[in-house]
């Protein structure tokens, strides 16, 4: 995620990192020599190209506009959907921690059942990312970390480790059944966040809409040329290739935020998020906690 200062103008044209443009140069770079192509082509045969009007290429591009505005406004609701069940995820655990360190006598207990907790924030970032998370999880649960990940779904197997956990703490008598149901809560809590998680990251936006999108893009840019000609002259190029940072702009953003849960520049800091559950758990249990992970070139991870 990327959080820094707003730009002022100059800079605007400068900054790369968290923009799309490195990801569309090929079409932008592209379709600009295109259009130069097909207006060499027009002077050096003399083709009158005043007979294509502009008006019809408008329409589609009016068209193709409210598809990607669409597409954007629900890619962006899957990644704002993402950001507030993180939030609540955060503020799960720190209630966890409160209810744990309140109502578990023991505190070798107490560590145990957080450290599970914070074995399920990174086995869900690894599984959200696809990737590997046996080591950060390792730093709170130790040799488990690797049975953990032997189940097809680790953070629900942490889950239902601290359920269990709980559990034995009511059977033992330490926590009386309306602490144990205050737990319970907490855990059933954090397990739908999961799922919620889970929704998002399986379940991307209709393949055939983003082929509607991406064929109409292309051949809008394709014919823009012709239409273009005779009204824009020798800068045809140059409009064609900003319509084309446009639209394809646009696109790729949308791609970027339909999955939050990633690792390019404007997905979600689950890192920093984790590291947040970290610093809360920790505090409760009156230990020193982590620092916060630095920003890299204003990017969080």
């Amino acid at each position: 995620m990327i959080v820094r200062p707003r730009p002022n103008f100059l800079q605007l044209f400068f900054i790369m990192r968290g923009s799309v443009v490195p990801r569309i140069l090929p079409q932008i770079f592209g379709f600009a020599v295109y259009s130069a192509v097909i207006l060499a082509l027009a002077r050096w045969f003399e083709l009158d190209l005043g007979v294509f009007n502009i008006t019809p290429f408008g329409l589609v591009g009016v068209t193709l506009s409210i598809y990607l505005s669409f597409r954007n406004n629900a890619a962006y609701d899957r990644w704002w959907e993402a950001r507030k069940l993180w939030g609540t995820l955060v503020f799960e655990i720190r209630n966890l921690a409160r209810a744990t360190t309140s109502l578990i006598p023991d505190p070798a207990e107490q560590r145990a059942l957080l450290m599970e907790a914070l074995a399920f924030c990174h086995f869900l970032r690894g599984q959200l990312r696809k990737i590997d998370s046996i080591k950060d999880a390792r730093a709170f649960i130790d040799a488990e970390a690797e049975r953990v990940a032997a189940f097809a779904n680790p953070a629900d197997e942490m889950v239902r480790r601290m359920g269990r956990r709980a559990n034995a703490q009511r059977r033992s008598g330490d926590v009386d059944p309306i602490g144990f149901r205050i737990l319970d809560e907490r855990l059933a809590s954090i397990s739908a966040i999961q799922a919620g998680c889970e929704r998002i990251a399986g379940t991307p936006l209709p393949f055939a809409y983003t082929l509607l999108v991406h064929r109409t893009a292309y051949i809008v840019c394709l014919l823009l040329p012709i239409g273009l000609i005779s009204t824009t002259g020798w800068a045809t190029p140059l409009f064609t290739a900003l319509i084309a940072y446009t639209f394809f702009g646009l696109d790729a953003l949308s791609e970027e935020l339909e999955d939050p849960f990633g690792t390019e520049a404007n997905d979600l800091a689950l890192d920093g998020l984790c590291r947040v559950c970290e610093i809360s758990v920790f505090e409760a249990l009156g230990e020193a906690p982590p620092k916060m992970l630095p920003a890299e070139k204003f990017y969080f991870s």
